[in-house]
């Protein structure tokens, strides 16, 4: 494995720095997301929604059609499609600069969406329920986020069992970076997966280990946000998590993360800001 994580990202010839982490912003363009407060079903919606995350100081905006909750119904890859790409439009509309991440396992939702001015795939699925999504990605030629998962999110939760766990997730995201590497793509953002086939304590279990990743060579994504990992340990709804999410979120930045998902722009700024005073800034 490799030692030193790569700190930058080839965003279609922009070359952006990961020394200070980024904040990528939720856009959920599907009524069946967990948590309302992401949800944009207008093009006035997505315009209000993404204009807050921006001037909050969101460097990414993640824009999802699918739900990928426990549990979540499946839906075709029409419906997907077309509300990604209307909230594309919209974005690149109103804010032709904005760095745009498609939320999709889907190769031809991937393929759609870059043509029509996405810059990153964010994969919860890490290429398992599309074989052809690698392939896809090195054509693009564009940044990929490998997330680590088990089964589709309709069964996720029934597929928790490891011999080890951090060790079984790191050697499942090594292979599937050998396969991407073979296939050209040199810009990967590795995700181990916060709720993707994971108890609540393996999540914490992630968390503790969450700089072993960091071996992979490639900046790490944390995605806590809201989880109920945060809710059901604090017995709260998803709506009352914003606390627990920014101790995750500070824990994560601790422990190597370049990138945090969120719902809530704003407060991760002031963490990677505030963490970023205390010194502790990787060189």
């Amino acid at each position: 494995m490799l030692q030193v994580s790569k700190k930058t990202l080839n965003i279609r010839g922009r070359i952006v720095d990961l020394s200070r982490p980024l904040v990528m912003g939720i856009l959920n363009t599907t009524s069946d997301s967990f948590f309302g407060g992401s949800r944009a079903n207008s093009e006035n919606e997505v315009v209000e929604r993404v204009g807050v995350m921006l001037a909050e100081g969101a460097d990414l905006i993640d824009i999802g059609g699918y739900s990928t909750r426990p549990g979540a119904k499946d839906i075709s890859v029409a419906e997907e499609s077309d509300s990604i790409l209307a909230a594309l439009h919209a974005i690149t509309k109103f804010f032709p600069e904005t760095i745009i991440s498609i939320d999709t396992f889907r190769s031809e939702v991937a393929r759609a969406a870059v043509a029509a001015g996405a810059s990153l795939i964010n994969d919860v699925s890490g290429g398992t329920l599309d074989s052809g999504m690698f392939e896809t990605v090195a054509e693009l030629r564009v940044p990929y986020v490998l997330m680590h998962m088990r089964g589709e999110p309709q069964t996720m939760n029934k597929l928790t069992q490891y011999d080890h766990l951090v060790r079984d997730i790191l050697k499942d995201l090594q292979t599937k970076i050998n396969a991407l590497r073979a296939l050209g793509v040199a810009d990967i953002i590795v995700d181990p997966g916060f709720g993707f086939a994971k108890t609540i304590a393996q999540n914490f279990e992630l968390l503790r280990n969450l700089s072993e990743f960091e071996q992979l060579g490639y900046p790490v994504l944390a995605g806590l946000s809201r989880k109920s990992t945060i809710y059901k340990t604090l017995g709260v709804a998803p709506e009352d998590a914003l606390n627990g999410t920014t101790v995750l979120n500070t824990l994560a930045l601790e422990r190597g993360a370049s990138i945090l998902r969120v719902h809530d722009v704003k407060q991760a700024v002031e963490a990677v800001k505030l963490w970023s005073m205390a010194g502790t800034v990787r060189n």
